[in-house]
Protein backbone atom coordinates (compact mmCIF):
# COMPACT_ATOMS: atom_id res chain seq x y z
CA UNK A 1 0.00 0.00 0.00
CA UNK A 2 1.04 3.58 -0.57
CA UNK A 3 0.69 6.39 1.95
CA UNK A 4 -2.22 8.73 1.26
CA UNK A 5 -2.07 11.02 4.31
CA UNK A 6 0.99 11.75 6.43
CA UNK A 7 0.87 13.95 9.52
CA UNK A 8 4.08 14.98 11.30
CA UNK A 9 4.36 16.76 14.65
CA UNK A 10 0.95 18.43 14.27
CA UNK A 11 0.38 21.03 16.97
CA UNK A 12 -2.44 23.36 17.96
CA UNK A 13 -2.00 25.73 20.91
CA UNK A 14 -4.63 28.26 21.93
CA UNK A 15 -3.44 31.36 23.81
CA UNK A 16 -5.36 32.21 26.99
CA UNK A 17 -5.63 35.96 27.52
CA UNK A 18 -6.76 38.08 30.44
CA UNK A 19 -8.08 41.58 30.27
CA UNK A 20 -10.32 43.48 27.88
CA UNK A 21 -8.43 46.52 26.61
CA UNK A 22 -4.82 45.53 27.22
CA UNK A 23 -5.24 41.77 27.03
CA UNK A 24 -2.16 39.80 27.95
CA UNK A 25 -1.46 36.14 27.49
CA UNK A 26 -1.57 34.24 30.77
CA UNK A 27 -1.34 30.68 29.49
CA UNK A 28 -1.63 28.25 26.60
CA UNK A 29 -4.09 25.43 25.99
CA UNK A 30 -2.18 22.57 24.34
CA UNK A 31 -5.11 21.00 22.49
CA UNK A 32 -2.90 18.97 20.13
CA UNK A 33 0.77 18.63 20.97
CA UNK A 34 3.04 16.90 18.47
CA UNK A 35 0.77 14.30 16.83
CA UNK A 36 2.15 12.14 14.00
CA UNK A 37 0.47 9.36 12.02
CA UNK A 38 -0.11 8.10 8.49
CA UNK A 39 -3.01 6.55 6.56
CA UNK A 40 -2.46 4.17 3.66
CA UNK A 41 -4.75 3.97 0.63
CA UNK A 42 -7.83 1.90 1.39
CA UNK A 43 -7.07 1.85 5.13
CA UNK A 44 -9.05 2.95 8.16
CA UNK A 45 -7.15 4.56 11.03
CA UNK A 46 -9.21 5.06 14.18
CA UNK A 47 -8.26 7.68 16.77
CA UNK A 48 -9.70 6.87 20.20
CA UNK A 49 -9.57 8.48 23.62
CA UNK A 50 -11.61 10.24 26.27
CA UNK A 51 -13.58 13.38 25.52
CA UNK A 52 -11.30 16.41 25.36
CA UNK A 53 -8.16 14.51 24.37
CA UNK A 54 -7.84 16.31 21.01
CA UNK A 55 -9.37 13.82 18.56
CA UNK A 56 -11.78 16.20 16.81
CA UNK A 57 -9.26 19.05 16.86
CA UNK A 58 -6.79 16.79 15.05
CA UNK A 59 -9.42 16.05 12.39
CA UNK A 60 -10.13 19.74 11.88
CA UNK A 61 -6.43 20.48 11.58
CA UNK A 62 -6.09 17.86 8.84
CA UNK A 63 -9.03 19.44 7.02
CA UNK A 64 -7.55 22.92 7.60
CA UNK A 65 -10.82 24.07 9.11
CA UNK A 66 -8.51 25.54 11.73
CA UNK A 67 -4.90 26.55 11.20
CA UNK A 68 -2.20 24.55 12.99
CA UNK A 69 0.35 26.13 15.29
CA UNK A 70 3.02 23.83 13.89
CA UNK A 71 3.66 20.60 12.04
CA UNK A 72 3.01 19.44 8.50
CA UNK A 73 0.20 17.60 6.71
CA UNK A 74 1.04 15.89 3.42
CA UNK A 75 -1.66 14.46 1.20
CA UNK A 76 -0.51 12.07 -1.51
CA UNK A 77 3.06 13.30 -0.99
CA UNK A 78 2.21 17.00 -1.33
CA UNK A 79 2.35 19.35 1.62
CA UNK A 80 -0.93 21.14 2.11
CA UNK A 81 -0.56 24.87 1.58
CA UNK A 82 -2.83 27.73 0.55
CA UNK A 83 -2.58 26.99 -3.17
CA UNK A 84 -3.38 23.29 -2.69
CA UNK A 85 -6.35 23.73 -0.37
CA UNK A 86 -8.99 23.77 -3.11
CA UNK A 87 -7.71 20.45 -4.45
CA UNK A 88 -7.64 19.07 -0.92
CA UNK A 89 -11.28 20.04 -0.38
CA UNK A 90 -12.32 17.82 -3.28
CA UNK A 91 -10.13 14.84 -2.35
CA UNK A 92 -10.85 14.92 1.40
CA UNK A 93 -14.39 15.12 2.77
CA UNK A 94 -15.92 14.89 6.24
CA UNK A 95 -18.90 13.28 7.94
CA UNK A 96 -19.75 15.23 11.09
CA UNK A 97 -20.85 13.88 14.45
CA UNK A 98 -24.25 15.58 14.74
CA UNK A 99 -26.58 14.68 11.85
CA UNK A 100 -29.04 17.33 13.04
CA UNK A 101 -26.60 20.25 12.95
CA UNK A 102 -24.55 19.30 9.88
CA UNK A 103 -27.34 19.85 7.31
CA UNK A 104 -28.74 23.23 6.26
CA UNK A 105 -32.42 23.19 7.31
CA UNK A 106 -33.32 25.63 4.51
CA UNK A 107 -31.97 23.45 1.68
CA UNK A 108 -33.68 20.47 0.15
CA UNK A 109 -31.69 17.25 0.43
CA UNK A 110 -30.99 17.19 -3.31
CA UNK A 111 -29.54 20.70 -3.20
CA UNK A 112 -27.43 19.80 -0.15
CA UNK A 113 -25.86 16.83 -1.96
CA UNK A 114 -25.41 18.74 -5.23
CA UNK A 115 -23.80 21.80 -3.61
CA UNK A 116 -20.22 20.37 -3.40
CA UNK A 117 -20.40 19.49 -7.10
CA UNK A 118 -21.49 23.02 -7.94
CA UNK A 119 -18.68 24.52 -5.86
CA UNK A 120 -16.07 22.43 -7.68
CA UNK A 121 -17.65 22.88 -11.11
CA UNK A 122 -18.44 19.22 -11.62
CA UNK A 123 -20.92 18.34 -14.38
CA UNK A 124 -24.00 20.09 -15.69
CA UNK A 125 -27.26 20.74 -13.87
CA UNK A 126 -28.77 17.60 -15.40
CA UNK A 127 -25.77 15.38 -14.64
CA UNK A 128 -25.67 16.63 -11.06
CA UNK A 129 -29.36 15.79 -10.60
CA UNK A 130 -28.69 12.29 -11.91
CA UNK A 131 -25.70 11.96 -9.60
CA UNK A 132 -27.83 13.00 -6.60
CA UNK A 133 -30.30 10.18 -7.34
CA UNK A 134 -27.41 7.72 -7.69
CA UNK A 135 -25.89 8.79 -4.37
CA UNK A 136 -29.22 8.54 -2.56
CA UNK A 137 -29.52 4.97 -3.79
CA UNK A 138 -25.97 4.18 -2.66
CA UNK A 139 -26.76 5.20 0.92
CA UNK A 140 -30.11 3.42 1.08
CA UNK A 141 -32.52 6.28 0.36
CA UNK A 142 -35.01 6.78 -2.47
CA UNK A 143 -34.77 9.33 -5.33
CA UNK A 144 -37.90 11.19 -4.13
CA UNK A 145 -36.09 12.00 -0.87
CA UNK A 146 -34.15 14.66 -2.82
CA UNK A 147 -37.20 16.95 -2.64
CA UNK A 148 -37.54 16.78 1.14
CA UNK A 149 -36.01 18.91 3.89
CA UNK A 150 -33.73 17.62 6.68
CA UNK A 151 -36.39 17.94 9.41
CA UNK A 152 -38.43 15.26 7.63
CA UNK A 153 -35.80 12.58 8.30
CA UNK A 154 -34.66 10.55 11.29
CA UNK A 155 -31.15 10.84 12.72
CA UNK A 156 -29.92 7.76 10.88
CA UNK A 157 -31.35 8.99 7.58
CA UNK A 158 -29.76 12.40 8.07
CA UNK A 159 -26.38 10.75 8.62
CA UNK A 160 -26.89 8.83 5.37
CA UNK A 161 -27.52 12.17 3.65
CA UNK A 162 -24.27 13.48 5.15
CA UNK A 163 -22.43 10.45 3.78
CA UNK A 164 -23.98 10.99 0.34
CA UNK A 165 -22.84 14.62 0.41
CA UNK A 166 -19.30 13.52 1.30
CA UNK A 167 -19.29 11.07 -1.63
CA UNK A 168 -20.56 13.64 -4.15
CA UNK A 169 -17.11 14.82 -5.29
CA UNK A 170 -15.59 11.31 -5.31
CA UNK A 171 -13.08 11.84 -2.48
CA UNK A 172 -10.18 9.54 -1.63
CA UNK A 173 -10.23 10.16 2.13
CA UNK A 174 -13.26 10.69 4.37
CA UNK A 175 -12.82 11.95 7.92
CA UNK A 176 -15.57 10.53 10.12
CA UNK A 177 -15.86 12.54 13.33
CA UNK A 178 -17.78 10.20 15.66
CA UNK A 179 -20.38 9.57 12.92
CA UNK A 180 -22.52 7.11 14.91
CA UNK A 181 -22.22 8.37 18.49
CA UNK A 182 -25.52 10.30 18.28
CA UNK A 183 -27.48 7.34 16.87
CA UNK A 184 -29.32 4.40 18.42
CA UNK A 185 -27.34 1.16 18.56
CA UNK A 186 -29.39 -0.57 15.85
CA UNK A 187 -28.97 2.44 13.54
CA UNK A 188 -25.25 2.55 14.36
CA UNK A 189 -24.96 -0.97 12.94
CA UNK A 190 -26.56 0.08 9.66
CA UNK A 191 -24.38 3.18 9.24
CA UNK A 192 -21.14 1.36 10.14
CA UNK A 193 -21.91 -1.42 7.67
CA UNK A 194 -22.72 1.20 5.03
CA UNK A 195 -19.34 2.87 5.55
CA UNK A 196 -17.57 -0.49 5.24
CA UNK A 197 -19.48 -1.34 2.05
CA UNK A 198 -18.63 2.04 0.49
CA UNK A 199 -14.97 1.57 1.39
CA UNK A 200 -14.83 -1.75 -0.43
CA UNK A 201 -16.74 -0.38 -3.40
CA UNK A 202 -14.74 2.81 -3.96
CA UNK A 203 -11.38 2.07 -2.28
CA UNK A 204 -11.90 4.84 0.29
CA UNK A 205 -9.58 5.63 3.17
CA UNK A 206 -11.06 6.70 6.53
CA UNK A 207 -9.79 8.71 9.48
CA UNK A 208 -12.32 7.46 12.02
CA UNK A 209 -12.75 9.41 15.26
CA UNK A 210 -14.53 7.41 17.97
CA UNK A 211 -14.76 6.58 21.65
CA UNK A 212 -16.85 3.39 21.30
CA UNK A 213 -14.34 0.55 21.12
CA UNK A 214 -16.91 -1.89 19.71
CA UNK A 215 -17.35 0.40 16.69
CA UNK A 216 -13.58 0.76 16.38
CA UNK A 217 -13.16 -3.02 16.49
CA UNK A 218 -15.55 -3.33 13.55
CA UNK A 219 -14.24 -0.42 11.47
CA UNK A 220 -10.51 0.05 11.98
CA UNK A 221 -7.41 -1.49 10.45
CA UNK A 222 -5.11 0.42 12.82
CA UNK A 223 -5.78 2.32 16.03
CA UNK A 224 -4.11 5.40 17.53
CA UNK A 225 -4.83 6.09 21.21
CA UNK A 226 -4.76 9.77 22.26
CA UNK A 227 -4.40 11.22 25.74
CA UNK A 228 -4.24 14.93 26.52
CA UNK A 229 -3.23 16.00 23.02
CA UNK A 230 -0.65 13.26 22.37
CA UNK A 231 -0.68 9.79 20.83
CA UNK A 232 0.38 7.26 23.47
CA UNK A 233 -0.02 4.05 21.48
CA UNK A 234 -0.57 3.08 17.87
CA UNK A 235 -0.89 -0.45 16.53
CA UNK A 236 -2.91 -2.73 14.26
CA UNK A 237 -6.42 -3.25 15.59
CA UNK A 238 -5.81 -6.85 16.59
CA UNK A 239 -2.75 -5.91 18.65
CA UNK A 240 -4.63 -3.16 20.48
CA UNK A 241 -7.38 -5.56 21.56
CA UNK A 242 -5.19 -8.62 22.19
CA UNK A 243 -2.07 -7.11 23.74
CA UNK A 244 -2.47 -3.43 24.72
CA UNK A 245 0.85 -2.17 26.06
CA UNK A 246 0.14 1.34 27.36
CA UNK A 247 -1.64 1.60 30.74
CA UNK A 248 -4.13 4.10 29.29
CA UNK A 249 -5.08 1.74 26.45
CA UNK A 250 -5.61 -1.00 29.03
CA UNK A 251 -7.85 1.32 31.04
CA UNK A 252 -9.99 2.11 27.99
CA UNK A 253 -10.46 -1.58 27.27
CA UNK A 254 -11.27 -2.36 30.89
CA UNK A 255 -13.91 0.39 30.90
CA UNK A 256 -16.07 -1.48 28.39
CA UNK A 257 -19.32 -2.16 30.32
CA UNK A 258 -20.10 -5.73 31.31
CA UNK A 259 -23.71 -6.98 31.60
CA UNK A 260 -22.92 -9.71 34.15
CA UNK A 261 -23.62 -8.32 37.66
CA UNK A 262 -21.23 -10.88 39.14
CA UNK A 263 -18.35 -9.12 37.40
CA UNK A 264 -19.20 -5.66 38.67
CA UNK A 265 -16.39 -4.24 40.69
CA UNK A 266 -13.86 -6.79 39.40
CA UNK A 267 -12.20 -4.18 37.19
CA UNK A 268 -10.94 -1.12 39.00
CA UNK A 269 -11.99 2.02 37.11
CA UNK A 270 -9.43 4.57 36.03
CA UNK A 271 -9.03 7.01 38.92
CA UNK A 272 -8.38 10.71 39.03
CA UNK A 273 -9.46 13.51 36.75
CA UNK A 274 -8.10 14.40 33.34
CA UNK A 275 -5.51 17.17 33.86
CA UNK A 276 -6.05 20.54 32.24
CA UNK A 277 -4.44 20.92 28.79
CA UNK A 278 -3.52 24.41 29.93
CA UNK A 279 -1.27 22.97 32.61
CA UNK A 280 -0.36 19.39 31.63
CA UNK A 281 1.69 17.28 34.07
CA UNK A 282 5.45 17.11 33.69
CA UNK A 283 6.99 13.98 32.24
CA UNK A 284 4.41 11.44 31.12
CA UNK A 285 1.05 13.17 30.96
CA UNK A 286 -0.70 10.02 32.16
CA UNK A 287 1.39 9.62 35.31
CA UNK A 288 -1.16 11.33 37.58
CA UNK A 289 -3.64 8.50 36.89
CA UNK A 290 -1.34 5.57 36.06
CA UNK A 291 -1.38 2.59 38.47
CA UNK A 292 2.22 1.72 37.48
CA UNK A 293 3.77 5.19 37.91
CA UNK A 294 7.47 5.47 38.80
CA UNK A 295 9.70 8.46 39.57
CA UNK A 296 11.02 8.50 36.01
CA UNK A 297 7.49 8.95 34.69
CA UNK A 298 7.13 12.24 36.58
CA UNK A 299 10.36 13.71 35.26
CA UNK A 300 10.86 12.43 31.71
CA UNK A 301 8.36 12.46 28.86
CA UNK A 302 8.33 9.06 27.08
CA UNK A 303 8.66 8.98 23.30
CA UNK A 304 6.82 6.64 20.95
CA UNK A 305 9.00 3.59 20.32
CA UNK A 306 8.30 0.37 18.49
CA UNK A 307 7.99 -2.58 20.86
CA UNK A 308 6.31 -5.01 18.43
CA UNK A 309 5.88 -5.04 14.64
CA UNK A 310 3.72 -2.00 13.85
CA UNK A 311 3.06 -1.25 17.54
CA UNK A 312 4.49 1.95 19.00
CA UNK A 313 4.08 2.83 22.67
CA UNK A 314 4.94 5.97 24.67
CA UNK A 315 5.66 4.35 28.05
CA UNK A 316 8.98 3.94 29.87
CA UNK A 317 8.02 0.59 31.39
CA UNK A 318 5.70 -0.99 28.80
CA UNK A 319 7.94 -4.08 28.46
CA UNK A 320 7.87 -4.91 32.17
CA UNK A 321 4.21 -4.27 33.01
CA UNK A 322 2.21 -7.31 34.17
CA UNK A 323 0.21 -9.03 31.42
CA UNK A 324 -3.09 -7.41 30.60
CA UNK A 325 -6.10 -9.50 31.56
CA UNK A 326 -8.46 -9.59 28.58
CA UNK A 327 -11.94 -8.49 29.55
CA UNK A 328 -13.41 -11.42 27.62
CA UNK A 329 -12.71 -13.84 24.79
CA UNK A 330 -11.12 -12.14 21.75
CA UNK A 331 -10.31 -9.09 23.89
CA UNK A 332 -13.91 -7.88 24.05
CA UNK A 333 -16.54 -7.70 26.73
CA UNK A 334 -19.88 -9.42 26.05
CA UNK A 335 -21.37 -6.00 25.36
CA UNK A 336 -18.85 -5.38 22.58
CA UNK A 337 -19.33 -8.90 21.23
CA UNK A 338 -23.10 -8.40 21.18
CA UNK A 339 -22.65 -5.10 19.36
CA UNK A 340 -20.53 -6.77 16.68
CA UNK A 341 -23.11 -9.54 16.32
CA UNK A 342 -25.75 -6.84 15.82
CA UNK A 343 -23.67 -5.28 13.04
CA UNK A 344 -23.30 -8.67 11.36
CA UNK A 345 -27.04 -9.33 11.61
CA UNK A 346 -27.88 -5.94 10.08
CA UNK A 347 -25.51 -6.65 7.21
CA UNK A 348 -27.02 -10.10 6.65
CA UNK A 349 -30.55 -8.63 6.52
CA UNK A 350 -29.42 -6.08 3.95
CA UNK A 351 -27.84 -8.79 1.80
CA UNK A 352 -30.97 -10.94 2.02
CA UNK A 353 -33.17 -8.00 1.07
CA UNK A 354 -30.95 -7.20 -1.93
CA UNK A 355 -31.11 -10.82 -3.07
Amino acid sequence: MTTLLEVENLTKHYPVKKGVVLARQVGTVRAVDGVSFRIERGETLAIVGESGCGKSTTARLVLRLIEPTGGTVRFDGQEISGAALRTLRRRVQVVFQDPYASLNPRLRVGDTIAEPMEVHGIGTRESRAARVKELLGLVGLAPFHAQRYPHEFSGGQRQRIGIARALAVQPELIICDEPVSALDVSIQAQVVNLLKDLQRRFGLSYLFIAHDLAVVHHMADRVAVMYLGQIVETAPKRAIFDRPMHPYTRALLSAIPHPDPRRRGMVKPLGGDVPSPMNPPSGCRFHTRCPFVQDRCKAEMPMLRELAPGQQVACHFAEVLPPHEAVAENGMSPVAAQRLALYAAAKARKAAKAA
